[in-house]
Parts: C-alpha cells; sequence; structure tokens
C-alpha cells in the first residue's frame, strides 16, 4: 500500500435547521399562538488525531466531506434535532492548514487531539421565539445559517524518537531490519525507501524506541531536489538521529563529504534540524581493507562531538555497540525533554 503523507480535501459544516411557522390549533385551547419550533444545529467537522492510524490513505480518493444537518422546527414548539459531527481519523502528528492562505490550524500530536475544522449552521429560530407582548401573532421564522466551508490541507509527519539519515545506499532500510522487526524493501540502486519506515526497537520489557528509517536525500534536498522537502519533513519530529555512512572501498563519495553534505542540507533547510544529536555509524567494515580508515573517522568525529561507531549491518558486527549507544541517547534526550531542554 502506497503511503501517502499528505491531503488536500473539502469539509462544510452542516447547514442549520429553519424555524418552523405555525400556530396551535387545539379546540379547547383558548387563545392559541404561536408554536413554530427552532430548527437544529448543523454538526460540525472535525479532526481527530488516531494513534491507530499510519498514513493518509482515506482521504486519496474520497475528497469531500460534508457534516449532517439540523433537522427543521416543527409545531407545537418541536424543536429540530442537532445534525451529527463528522468525525474524521488522522494519523497522530498531522499538521492541519488552511489551503488558501496556508495557516496552521492545528498540530494534532496528542491520540485523541481534535480540532474543528467547518463549523456547523446555527437553526433557525421558530415563530414562537418571536413572541412578545406586543406581538402576540408573528408569522415568521429564521432560515437555518449556511454551514463552514473550506479546503484544507493534511501534512503527515512522522513521530519517531530516532531518525535514521544518509544517502542513498548507504544501508539505512538494512540497519531499520537489523535493529527492529520492520521488513523495509532493500535493493542496491538509489531511493530504496521511497516512504518512511517505523520500525520499534525493544531494549528491554519497559523501553521502546520508535527509529524511522527516512527516505535518502541529495544535494539540493533543501530546495526540494531528489526526496527533497518529503524526507525533511519527517525528521523533524526525531528527538535525535542517527547518521549512516558508507566507509567501504565501493563508495561513491568520501565519508567525511558525505557526512557534511547531509548536515549541510539539514541546516539550509533548518538550523534546529542541524542541531538535533547525532550519532555517527560507519558502515560496510566488512568491505574496508585499509582499517586505519576507522581510527581517522573515529578522530575526525571525536573532535566534533559526535560519537562514531563501525559496524558492519551484513555481518552483523558492532550492533550491540550500537544500541547501546542509541539506548544511551534515547535516555539522555528523554531526560532532557522532561526537563524542557531538547538540545
Amino acid at each position: 500500500m502506497k503511503f501517502l503523507d499528505t491531503a488536500k480535501i473539502f469539509v462544510k459544516g452542516g447547514d442549520g435547521g429553519n424555524g418552523c411557522v405555525a400556530f396551535r390549533r387545539e379546540k379547547f385551547v383558548r387563545l392559541g399562538g404561536p408554536s413554530g419550533g427552532n430548527g437544529g444545529k448543523g454538526g460540525d467537522v472535525v479532526i481527530r488525531a488516531d494513534k491507530s492510524l499510519k498514513t493518509l490513505m482515506d482521504f486519496r480518493y474520497k475528497r469531500h466531506f460534508k457534516a449532517e444537518r439540523g433537522q427543521h422546527g416543527s409545531g407545537s414548539n418541536k424543536h429540530g434535532k442537532s445534525g451529527k459531527d463528522l468525525i474524521l481519523k488522522v494519523p497522530v502528528g498531522t499538521v492541519v492548514k488552511d489551503a488558501e492562505t496556508g495557516n496552521i490550524i492545528a498540530d494534532l500530536i496528542k491520540d485523541g487531539q481534535e480540532v474543528i475544522v467547518a463549523k456547523g449552521g446555527k437553526g433557525g429560530k421558530g415563530n414562537a421565539a418571536f413572541k412578545t407582548a406586543t406581538n402576540q401573532s408573528p408569522d415568521y421564522a429564521e432560515e437555518g445559517e449556511k454551514g463552514e466551508e473550506r479546503w484544507i490541507e493534511l501534512e503527515l509527519k512522522l513521530l519517531a524518537d530516532i531518525g535514521i539519515i544518509g544517502f542513498p545506499n548507504a544501508g539505512k532500510s538494512t540497519l531499520i531490519s537489523v535493529l527492529s522487526k520492520a521488513k523495509p524493501k532493500i535493493a542496491d540502486y538509489p531511493f530504496t525507501t521511497t516512504i518512511p519506515v517505523l520500525g520499534v526497537m525493544n531494549i528491554d520489557h519497559s523501553k521502546s524506541i520508535v527509529i524511522a528509517d527516512i527516505p535518502g536525500l541529495i544535494e539540493g534536498a533543501h530546495k526540494g531536489l531528489g526526496l527533497g522537502h518529503e524526507f525533511l519533513r519527517h525528521i523533524e519530529r526525531t528527538k535525535g538521529l542517527i547518521h549512516l555512512i558508507d566507509i567501504s572501498d565501493f563508495r561513491d563519495r568520501d565519508p567525511i563529504e558525505a557526512f557534511e553534505t547531509i548536515n549541510n542540507e539539514l541546516k539550509n533547510y533548518s538550523e534546529e534540524l542541524a542541531k538535533k544529536p547525532q550519532i555517527v555509524v560507519g558502515n560496510k567494515i566488512d568491505l574496508l581493507t585499509d582499517k586505519t580508515l576507522i581510527e581517522k573517522l573515529s578522530y575526525y568525529f571525536q573532535k566534533k562531538g559526535y560519537r562514531f561507531i563501525p559496524v558492519s549491518l551484513l555481518k552483523r558486527e558492532g550492533i550491540d555497540k550500537l544500541i547501546e549507544a542509541i539506548s544511551e541517547l534515547y535516555d539522555r534526550l528523554d531526560t532532557s525533554e522532561t526537563k524542557g531542554d531538547r538540545s
């Protein structure tokens, strides 16, 4: 099933019911007066975050949504029933925007969080509501108000603890399959991963870490090249990053150059992204003949304040050390967030 992380839909609140014009005509009721009831309120269109959903696929084919209208008032002072609210469920992490202005309406980051995107119209008053001492027999009523309508945009940003970044073919899909039970598509060609993949790394019974294998980017991604903004959008939510680089003899580019290029793309897109803590992982040590490169890279990244861990995902070498480092990073970030510091 194709991942869908953006959608544009039309929403309309239900129209309010009309008020009623009626008069009492019972045989044994003296001075029968106006008895028209009020119309019911139209239903609202509500967007609600639901943790059981992972994509915006529900909005791929159906794009128009309308809440139930309010019922009309009737005689004998019977008020119309209000229309039911229309609840549209979206994944946690969905940003709701006004399509015309681009303004953010809501950022739904918690399960059950909701926002009204189109209010239902108010019901019109029946003639009984207009009766006064000087107007004993009003013969008019109000029409119900129209419900609000608008186009809105839904944009899903993954909620993961740790994001895996790096150039295409660095081994990100393999890494997430090693660390978790996720089963991403793996092959030796660029952009194997074209949709974000979530996996859960279980440390022990009390701690699970959600990891996102995010589509690879290329130089110029902050301008929208390659998978560009689709990539960068999803790492905004992560607390920390695993920066995976290829250090084999068969790599396409120098490991340090690759590292700096990716980080420049993060910085050009958002200063906040560039500040996220990173663990640098050098993959494919089984294909490396010059082992001194590991020492050189360790020294380089240590000077820049990054922890460097060499691994072979194919041979499963260095995985235990990597898991330990990820767990430590998660604990540190979780503690910082609790104290209100995400740096």
